[in-house]
């Protein structure tokens, strides 16, 4: 989606009057900057201990600590992973690309592309969009806080899930023990521990504004 000046300008100052000039985006012609643009506590990439502007390549493995937080930007998508989680990112050049959740929690922007992205309980399939998930052993969660998606549980692969949302819609708790839950795979949830402003952020990091924004830019096809 491409937006104009005078609606950037627009949300700018509505930003602004928010208290959100810290998050906003910085001219669009500007080049996005890769690597760890943030980084607290304990981060390791391929287990090896990085930096503030480390490069996080395509394929690389990055875990933080108990105490670990990471900011960062890979090719057209940004991420904010808390602590005591690991991830694995997508590789470049292949034609299904997955960003393997093994563990923690995961705040993702994307930019357009398929993608799907791969926990221990489900699989979602995306394009573009932007998206929160927890994985952990006995239940996963997702909110695609945007966009459209497939989701698909692994404990039952042939029933698809699609969502389409605009502003935190449709989040979803998939389980590991259906049987704990009435035989359901996977069901409704609340939106729970990521806000919009970090969402403002990572999107300003790839120089995109989210469709929500402070004046909400609606899809073509929306009504």
């Amino acid at each position: 989606m491409i937006f104009n000046r005078r609606t950037i300008l627009r949300w700018t100052l509505k930003a602004s009057a928010l208290g959100l000039t810290g998050l906003l985006p910085r001219p669009l012609k500007a080049m996005v900057k890769p690597g760890m643009r943030r980084i607290a506590g304990s981060v390791r990439v391929n287990g090896a201990a990085v930096q503030q502007g480390f490069i996080v390549a395509p394929g690389d493995t990055v875990t933080t600590g108990p105490d670990g937080e990471a900011v960062m930007v890979i090719d057209a998508n940004a991420y904010l992973m808390r602590p005591g989680s690991e991830v694995i990112f997508p590789e470049r050049g292949v034609a299904d690309k997955v960003l393997t959740v093994v563990s923690g929690k995961i705040l993702s922007v994307f930019g357009p592309g398929r993608l799907v992205i791969d926990t221990p309980l489900a699989s979602i399939g995306i394009r573009g969009t932007g998206c929160y998930v927890e994985a952990s052993p006995a239940l996963d969660y997702i909110c695609l806080c945007y966009g459209q998606a497939i989701l698909r549980t692994k404990l039952n692969p042939s029933e698809a899930v699609v969502l389409d949302t605009f502003h935190h819609d449709d989040p979803r708790d998939i389980h590991a023990d259906p049987a704990q839950h009435g035989g359901v795979f996977q069901q409704p949830s609340q939106m729970v521990n990521h806000r919009d402003e970090e969402l403002i952020f990572l999107e300003a990091l790839v120089e995109r504004i989210p469709l929500f924004g402070p004046n909400p830019i609606k899809m073509p096809d929306q009504k």
